[in-house]
């Protein structure tokens, strides 16, 4: 892997001769594989072969890489695969999710049943099912992406991961309902559209688009793309999100600045143009020696800021930051609906459908591997013959696939077609990446 001349030499005086040499040196090792579970869904799944990521609660690493594409379970959003090191976010909500005063008791007791949470540059969402499964009962998470295609990928992804869980009872062909979905909004539309909506947030993440260095090891794509002029024009836009972003938060907001690059141009300057531009107050995140995540790499920087690097931590390379807003938290609920006609939304038809169906008692059929992958791949299915004709849910060991119309000689597919796998490759066993206990 040829790395470009001037990136080597800017990396080696920014890290130092030592985080160097373990930098340059993982790129000859395999690249560690971690997924993160969705808790709400997956209850009893025994993760005893796996290795945790010790900054997340429902984070593994896998011995190996499987073909996640043929894995239902996968689809069905059980698990999302995710580099480990972006799973960092899991511990800043954790330690620092905004909670709502007690007007009797007038003191902090939980996180806020109103909470808007804003996920600026969202896709492909990863980062946005972490913050929805921190989104408390009765909060709404606006997922925004301002390309249009990619923003069809997120809205994909979160669909998936908002799927109902169904459960049998007492082995008859029924299911019901066991695994509410939480409201979520995927917008597809520059900042400054969310900023003219007047919308407001409690909690802002800023992902933002970046040169791309910590994922040079994972995607080599990424290295033909970085040059010194990318890196001043990354800079520059990061900013430019950042404002429009903060305008958006509320006082007291928590704002979560990411990138997933190595320089300090894109991360601690502009975490110290933050503080004295906006005020932002930095705020520090608990962490363990043996996770290995490094602090600021700029002298005379001091701010609690957050850095991975391949070959020191057990990650791509990942920036993260978590900073307050200035100002009391207010309690005020509104925000969201006013604003929501005038951005462009992605409609959730998907999971409105499928929840619209079981809640009105419609029949769920569980499929065998074999048939849910001919389902995932758009196919005409035969059903059991007992299965009542008209719409049915297809489920796979008890989680909710899709939609299809059985019509008794077959099941008309209704599995949206932009979702299909199109692999003609069919394996002929299942290899279960998650292994539910008994």
């Amino acid at each position: 892997m040829q790395l470009p001349a001037e990136y080597i030499e800017q990396t080696r005086k920014t890290l130092g001769p030592e985080l160097f040499e373990r930098y340059m040196k993982s790129f000859e090792e395999v690249a560690p594989v971690s997924i993160r579970l969705n808790a709400e869904k997956c209850e009893n799944v025994d993760m005893g072969y796996a290795e945790r990521v010790p900054w997340c609660r429902d984070g593994y690493y896998l011995p190996s890489r499987p073909t996640f594409t043929f894995d239902p379970l996968l689809h069905a959003g059980c698990y999302y695969v995710q580099e480990a090191s972006s799973m960092f976010l899991d511990e800043i909500l954790r330690q620092h999710l905004p909670e709502v005063t007690s007007e009797a008791e007038n003191q902090s007791t939980k996180p806020s049943e109103s909470l808007m949470m804003l996920d600026m540059c969202a896709a492909p969402g990863g980062k946005s099912t972490i913050l929805l499964n921190a989104l408390p009962k009765g909060g709404m998470l606006m997922s925004n992406e301002p390309n249009p295609k990619r923003a069809q990928i997120l809205n994909e992804n979160l669909q998936k991961w908002n799927l109902p869980r169904v459960s049998i009872q007492d082995k008859e062909p029924s299911y019901t309902k066991s695994y509410k979905t939480k409201r979520v909004l995927v917008a597809n539309c520059y900042p400054r559209d969310i900023r003219r909506s007047k919308i407001q947030f409690d909690v802002i993440l800023c992902d933002v688009p970046c040169s791309g260095e910590g994922m040079f090891r994972k995607d080599e794509a990424t290295i033909a793309e970085w040059s010194p002029e990318n890196v001043e024009k990354c800079w520059r836009l990061q900013r430019e999100i950042v404002s429009e972003a903060w305008q958006c938060l509320k006082p007291g907001g928590l704002l979560i600045y990411s990138t997933c690059t190595l320089n300090t141009k894109e991360d601690e300057e502009n975490i110290r143009w933050m503080m004295e531009e906006l005020d932002a107050q930095p705020l520090p995140v608990a962490t363990q020696p043996d996770w290995h995540i490094v602090g600021s790499l700029l002298p005379d920087f001091t701010a609690p800021v957050y850095r991975f690097i391949p070959g020191t931590t057990r990650g791509e390379g990942l920036f993260m930051a978590a900073l307050r807003k200035p100002g009391e938290r207010n309690r005020d609920k509104s925000g969201a609906k006013n604003g929501e006609r005038s951005i462009t939304l992605v409609c959730n038809e998907f999971i409105v459908a499928i929840n619209g169906a079981i809640s009105s008692g419609c029949p769920c059929v569980n499929v065998d591997y074999q048939q849910a992958i001919s389902y995932l791949r758009r196919e005409a299915l035969v059903l059991p013959s007992d299965t009542p004709r008209g719409q049915v849910v297809i489920c796979f060991e008890g989680y909710a696939l899709g939609l299809a119309n059985n019509i008794g000689s077959r099941a008309n597919n209704l599995y949206p077609k932009e979702w299909r796998i199109k692999s003609t490759h069919i394996p002929q066993t299942y290899e279960a990446i998650l292994r539910h206990s008994e």
